[in-house]
């Protein structure tokens, strides 16, 4: 034992790894035979009930970089980050109602697929591969990294390289039962994740509320942190003005205000819910119906992931800056681990088997989404085009254990230097250099008949290099303020254009161009996807959920605007 973790802790830990095995176990022998049936092993095709769907949503979106990352932001910027989890929201309602249709009405399965359907076989051939790289170097690795260190930090300090390898057995133990396995052991995992998350909470309110002399009151403490950091509780950032400090500038730099709401952060949250085979995946084998009222159920329970992952953040800021946290270690990013420190034993183990949960549900499902792009849209295809059923389920589990190798292996001295940018900013600022491009040509891709397959290449390639050319190079090249832009100085030696900003001028260069060349082809391109009207009609039950959902959201940005 250690001064951190106590037996109760271990012990509670231990029995959440037990039920998780055993409950995964049962699945897997009551579906035994997807062995024989390839899109049943990959998508749990026509097996996945509303609930589970949204469940596994959650617990594959929610992991490190949200515990610790979005923590972390809570931090430094406070409420603002939470535009990242109730836009989302809004995200999954367009992605329910206009996206699933389209998926599903012409089967596809897999996103390299849509794009061989809908355009050509090289651009589905690019993607796939761009896909893979992603998935394994940006998401697998900082998922891995970020939670080997945040439990880690728990655990003594002394742990981390056998916590990591403990994460990734764990991972693979769930994934390679397929696509059943992971999205119904991860009802289980964000119930934990959900009740541990909200202990976190409310430990860590109450943790204010005695430190400020108020008692041990959740609510107290909730208002302890709007006195204390009413700034924090602002959604808007405000724009740097010539007497600003490095470190507002900073906080634009990371959140412009609401330019985000204008360019970047519509982009992240359609791209990643609506054209991520990651995400999707959970509802490509099911009707549309179920798909649409488990994406919607997904969407609402986004509405309470700030009270989990961002409030903590918010509570370790008031905490430090009085002198109340010295156990603060790292930045931003250590915030959510030194608010754990404050939890009584037992619930410690709770919110630490809470944080394994969303660790280990995201590394399963990235691995799963993995091995079924590697075996459906590449081995098949051009490396073993008579692969039989079974033969495909076991070349993705192969796939599955080569991709968790690599992130070990990437992720043992932080070769990629996540650690050094900050793990949400990490994931957030590398996958955006391909989401505009991405985005531009799933969108026109699916609502404009006239869109071709060359379009769809140069789109992807042009806006890969634009987010390059603007993230990097545009201040000094053009200067540090233009009609489309703002540079700010990074406090580092240069300027920088607020990455929200850049995504919104490379997703808009990006359509224009793709336009432009679609245009010099047929006016009906003859691959392009037919559209009917009533696939978008949704039912009363459904339109009931998006109202809520709505409603809700606008009351929390009148709240906190």
């Amino acid at each position: 034992m250690n001064q951190n973790l106590a037996f109760a802790d271990y012990a509670v830990f231990i029995i959440y790894f037990i039920v998780v095995s055993v409950y995964g176990y049962t699945v897997y022998r009551k579906r035994k035979q997807d062995e024989q049936d390839a899109k049943a092993y990959f998508l749990a095709e026509g097996n996945l009930t509303w609930w589970a769907i949204g469940a596994s949503l959650i617990a594959s979106n929610i992991s490190a970089e949200q515990f610790i990352g979005m923590s972390g932001e809570g931090f430094f910027l406070g409420i603002a980050v939470a535009a990242y989890e109730w836009l989302a929201a809004v995200a999954l309602i367009i992605v329910a109602v206009w996206f699933i249709p389209v998926y599903l009405k012409n089967k596809i399965y897999t996103m390299p697929q849509f794009l061989k359907t809908r355009y050509n076989e090289s651009t589905a051939l690019i993607m796939a591969v761009f896909w893979l790289f992603l998935y394994v170097f940006v998401n697998l690795t900082s998922i891995l990294y970020l939670g080997a260190v945040a439990i880690n930090g728990l655990a003594g300090g002394e742990y981390l390289h056998v916590i990591m390898v403990g994460l990734a057995v764990f991972a693979l133990f769930i994934s390679l039962g397929g696509m059943k396995v992971v999205a119904y052991t991860d009802v289980i995992q964000v119930a934990v994740l959900i009740i541990g998350g909200l202990v976190t909470s409310y430990i860590a309110l109450t943790t204010v509320g005695q430190a400020f002399g108020v008692g041990e009151n959740a609510i107290a403490g909730f208002k302890v942190l709007m006195k204390e950091a009413p700034e924090h509780f602002k959604m808007i950032i405000p724009k740097p003005t010539a007497t600003s400090s490095q470190l507002e500038i900073d906080k634009y730099l990371t959140f412009p205000g609401l330019m985000s709401y204008l360019a970047g952060i519509w982009i992240i949250n359609l791209n990643y819910w609506g054209c991520n085979q990651y995400i999707t995946q959970r509802a490509l084998g099911a009707d549309l119906q179920t798909a649409r009222t488990g994406i919607l159920f997904a969407g609402m329970l986004k509405l309470l992931m700030p009270l989990i992952v961002m409030l903590p953040g918010i509570a370790a800021y008031v905490l430090y800056t009085n002198g109340q946290l010295p156990q603060l270690v790292g930045g931003k990013d250590g915030a959510y681990s030194a608010i754990l420190t404050f939890l009584p034993t037992g619930l410690k183990g709770l919110s630490v088997a809470a944080l394994t949960a969303a660790i280990v549900a995201s590394l399963a499902g990235k691995v799963n989404s993995i091995s079924t792009i590697y075996t459906l849209d590449i081995h098949k295809k051009y490396i073993q085009k008579e692969a039989g059923e079974k033969q495909q389920v076991n070349i993705g589990r192969i796939a599955v254990f080569a991709a968790m190798l690599l992130a070990v292996l990437f992720t043992w001295n932080d070769v990629l230097g996540i650690g050094g940018v900050g793990g949400f900013t990490y994931i957030q600022k590398y996958t955006g250099f391909i989401s505009p491009g991405v985005f531009a040509m799933f969108f026109l891709g699916m609502f404009w008949k006239r869109t071709t397959g060359t379009a769809a290449i140069v789109g992807v390639l042009l806006g890969f290099l634009l987010s390059v050319l603007f993230n990097e190079y545009a201040p000094a090249l053009f200067g540090n303020e233009t009609l489309l832009y703002t540079a700010y100085p990074n406090g580092k030696g240069a300027f920088e254009i607020p990455f929200h900003i850049c995504m919104g001028l490379s997703f808009f260069f990006t359509m224009l161009a793709m336009i432009g060349i679609s245009f010099a082809g047929p006016k009906v391109n003859p691959k392009a996807f037919e559209i009917d009207s009533e696939m978008f009609k949704v039912k009363p039950q459904t339109t009931v959920l998006i109202v809520i959902t709505l409603l809700i959201i606008v009351a929390l940005y009148v709240k906190f605007w």
